[in-house]
């Protein structure tokens, strides 16, 4: 996040959001979504994302990097019982086709450039299931070669543009921790009741608990999204227990919309701010 916000390797980043999740197996990853503050033309992702394999000779580090960690499966007939098979095909849409230029793609995400190996792309040979296989650019997972070359892992950089492929990546940023499920059974394997007893509830590996013990990040966004309440006089939800509910109802609590009105009352430069720019105001003071 330092080089994407700090170093600005992709330039100005006018906001970011990212969450960090673990696999079944106790492996944390991290989901990043970064707007920039100029727009990337197409005819610059090249600079930044490449999806090709390099040149072994020019930059040996970054071909070792990305022939062990940017390559999907290989899947498909070369190997069927890979993860990524559903019905006899690759849920990953592999192995790609050969594209000379990098073009915009019709699902918000672009055809990056993959060149045949006579048009100047490369191939190498890697071994799976006890043989060998030669692989090309239509198997290279999209990548950004500096953070590859830095960290050497497993570093999937898409280039979004449309509303579309955005909306994904968010819902798939917000959606929240793995569910288990799990059913309840008696010592002899009867259920305890007629319909077996299914719990559902957030998977914590071992690892995250460690994590959110010492209080790592979890997730971050930038700017701050502040919820402003619009209601009625009196219109507000109230939130009340049997014991408080007399009081609230006397007394109830204040909400932006109501403390916006009396900032307005006691403060004279308030007056002059529409309610939107009162937060915005309030943090560059």
């Amino acid at each position: 996040m330092n080089l994407i916000t700090k170093a600005k390797i992709f330039g100005v980043a006018q906001c970011y959001m990212y969450t960090i999740e673990w696999q079944k197996r106790g492996l944390p990853h991290a989901h990043i979504l970064v707007w920039l503050q100029e727009a990337l033309h197409v005819h610059k992702v090249d600079d930044f994302i490449s999806a090709e394999i390099p040149n072994p000779e020019e930059d040996p580090e970054l071909f070792n990097c990305i022939t062990t960690q940017m390559v999907h499966g290989p899947c498909g007939v070369i190997n069927p019982f890979s993860p990524c098979m559903k019905n006899g095909r690759c849920t990953k849409r592999y192995l790609r086709d050969f594209l000379k230029e990098t073009q915009t793609g019709r699902d918000g995400y672009p055809l990056y450039r993959r060149r045949r190996p006579e048009d100047g792309g490369f191939s190498t040979v890697i071994s799976i299931r006890h043989s060998e296989v030669v692989v090309d650019n239509r198997w290279t997972v999209p990548y950004c070669p500096l953070l590859s070359r830095m960290f050497c892992a497993h570093i999937n950089v898409e280039y979004c543009n449309s509303i579309k492929s955005i909306k994904y990546v968010c819902k798939y940023i917000n959606k929240g921790s793995d569910m288990a499920v799990f059913d309840v059974t008696s010592s002899d394997g009867i259920a305890r009741n007629e319909v077996n007893q299914y719990e559902m509830g957030r998977y914590i590996s071992s690892n995250e608990a460690v994590w959110r013990i010492l209080n790592f990040p979890i997730h971050e966004r930038h700017p701050t999204v502040i919820h402003l309440s619009v209601h009625l006089e009196n219109g507000q939800r109230v939130y009340f227990t049997e014991g408080n509910a007399a009081e609230r109802a006397l007394f109830a609590p204040e909400t932006t919309l109501t403390a916006f009105f009396r900032l307005c009352n006691e403060d004279e430069f308030a007056r002059t701010l529409f309610y939107h720019q009162v937060p915005s105001s309030i943090h560059l003071g």
